[in-house]
């Protein structure tokens, strides 16, 4: 599985932390972390929460990832600017129950985490142990189990509905802000792992042109 993480503004001091906690978990599961920035609060790309969402939808609706991870202070922003995309399932991660119920329960493909609200002594280990309730698990399986068809049944008409409710990322990334787009995807290696990952050939065209304009 390919995972992305993006790290907004308020909490680009902490990008290393998360980053070593995701990799650390990840990787001897056998999944690659693509790091999307930011990397430092010096970074000249900075993004926002709202650009979190708006990234989260480009990567996933691309099959440049499979599962994005993100946050903010909070972790509600970019909850909510993640859930505003079309196709993009994400849920508010604080510990490592919340991870492991938002797995067998929810299936989404995106979960959001508060870096300042509750970010103090040994962070590191719940950030560990957050990824490893949700990556060692077998996801969808359903908890409890007895409950599994129905929540699976409910997943699946959650899907029809968001897509019912949504326009398609072609369609929303013509829609938004170009501007705002352009920021969003100027970070410093977004290109060097976009292109390479993108399977959607219509959004890597858009996303070249912003970035030419």
């Amino acid at each position: 599985m390919k995972i992305a993480l993006i790290i907004e503004n308020s909490q680009a001091a902490k990008s290393e932390i998360v980053h070593n906690a995701l990799k650390t978990v990840a990787e001897p599961l056998g999944h690659s972390v693509h790091h999307y920035g930011m990397y430092t609060p010096e970074d000249k790309a900075s993004l926002t929460y709202v650009m979190n969402g708006l990234l989260a939808g480009i990567l996933l609706n691309s099959k440049a990832a499979d599962f994005v991870v993100t946050g903010c202070g909070t972790g509600m922003g970019s909850m909510l600017a993640c859930n505003s995309m079309p196709g993009v399932f994400c849920g508010l991660v604080i510990d490592p129950t919340d991870a492991f119920l938002f797995g067998q329960i929810n299936d989404g493909n995106a979960m959001s985490m508060p870096y300042a609200k509750g970010f103090g002594w040994a962070a590191e280990l719940n950030l560990q142990d957050c990824y490893r309730k949700l990556l060692e698990n077998e996801r969808g399986a359903g908890y409890p189990k007895e409950r599994a068809a129905i929540m699976a049944k409910n997943r699946g008409i959650l899907k029809d509905l968001k897509a019912a409710s949504c326009k398609d990322m072609l369609t929303t990334l013509k829609a938004v802000d170009q501007d705002l787009l352009k920021a969003a995807v100027s970070g410093e290696k977004f290109q060097e792992l976009f292109f390479t990952n993108c399977q959607d050939d219509a959004i890597a065209a858009h996303i070249k042109g912003v970035l030419a304009s």
